[in-house]
């Protein structure tokens, strides 16, 4: 038994290597892109291969599962084409004792999942975000503005960027602030940045700009508010204080496990800039952000129950159906990822928290009932 256990092992852990390797590198192909990207503008290779570092654990935490459950698929759809499962059937094994170090494996796997999700990404992620604010701010500030992030460390004013492609910029709202609440926004359908290094400031020419000035006395009241549009309106932003080494404040994805467990109860000790009515929807993207992490770990040993009764009823030597099959349950798991995210900003009242798990529990129970089915 354990000669068998360890072929089976060992077969596995060769494929989940190969497999690991592979879907690495299709996921780093859009960083080599932003690679050669950055090497145009003239950043260092030592500071890209830093940044690229960082990103590494985020990575880990996707490609584990996806690698887990392709190899699975794949091993007991060989083991069952080449009859080695009737075979060990007919010594008297189960298909439990055959899975059983495959699913011993998975185990380990999730462990290390566990850690990468719950510590080491959000480190190494407040980690990049802290050496672009000090560092890569200073041999290339456009960097700074990053897509889908809103930027509040220039004083006064507050950037979000909806898509960001070299210079250019898409779907722009910038919010100007005074000692008495918003005097402004600007909303831009596109834009180009450049950076003037002898004044230390960031151009950005908006194109196609719609205006918003509300009054200083009563920034509340919109109808003392001035609307104005603009085919182009250039907006300055002043890097001095931006690019003192200063360390960032956290965000969401930059706490641990534990943290994001502990922000929950004390909002306001972790994000004191909160408003009122902001937190209920903080509070359901901490909530969520926490089950993600856990059910994207657990989903290595979910994937692998279920994958091993799905490898035996595959009894073609082509691997083009487990890796359809595994393209397949990709897709389900991180549809609800998404739906999850979607709802922290429509639906939070709605338990968005719930719906990772959903089909973890959904591939432990088939998994299950498939494996007693096939006893």
């Amino acid at each position: 038994m354990r000669v068998l256990n360890r072929y089976i092992l060992g077969d596995f852990l060769k494929s989940f290597l190969v497999t690991f390797g592979v879907l690495t590198f299709v996921m780093y192909i859009g960083t080599v892109v932003r690679a050669i990207d950055f090497m145009s503008r003239g950043i260092s290779g030592a500071l890209i291969m830093r940044i690229f570092a960082y990103n590494i654990p985020y990575t880990l935490g996707f490609v584990i599962p996806m690698s887990v459950m392709t190899t699975t698929l794949l091993h007991f759809g060989r083991l069952s084409a080449d009859g080695e499962i009737t075979a060990m059937k007919a010594s008297g094994l189960s298909l439990w004792q055959i899975a059983s170090p495959v699913l011993f494996a998975s185990v380990l796997l999730s462990l290390v999942c566990l850690y990468v999700n719950a510590d080491l990404s959000p480190r190494a992620h407040y980690a990049r975000r802290n050496m672009v604010r000090t560092t890569l701010g200073d041999e290339d500030p456009t960097a700074l503005i990053e897509e889908g992030q809103t930027i509040n460390s220039f004083p006064g004013i507050q950037v979000y960027v909806g898509r960001k492609e070299g210079p250019r910029l898409e779907d722009i709202v910038i919010h100007q602030f005074g000692p008495k609440g918003i005097k402004g926004q600007v909303r831009a359908r596109s834009g180009e940045i450049r950076y003037d290094s002898a004044s230390r400031t960031l151009d950005i020419l908006l194109e196609h700009a719609r205006m918003t000035q509300y009054d200083e006395d009563d920034p509340a009241d919109e109808t003392k508010a001035r609307h104005l549009s603009a085919e182009v309106y250039p907006l300055h932003l002043d890097l001095t204080t931006m690019l003192k080494k200063t360390a960032p404040s956290k965000k969401p994805a930059d706490l641990t496990f534990l943290e994001l467990v502990d922000a929950q109860r004390h909002l306001s000790a972790y994000f004191p800039r909160t408003s009122p009515e902001d937190i209920p929807r903080l509070r359901a993207n901490l909530a969520t952000d926490a089950a993600q992490r856990l059910a994207l770990a657990l989903s290595c040993f979910a994937f692998t129950l279920l994958s091993v009764s799905l490898g035996l009823t595959n009894h073609r030597r082509q691997s083009s159906m487990g890796i359809g099959l595994a393209l397949l349950l990709i897709f389900f798991f991180y549809l609800f990822i998404i739906i999850s995210d979607a709802m922290v900003d429509y639906l939070p009242q709605w338990r968005p928290d719930l719906v990772p798990w959903i089909p973890v529990v959904f591939c432990e129970v088939l998994g299950l009932a498939l494996l007693a089915k096939n006893r």
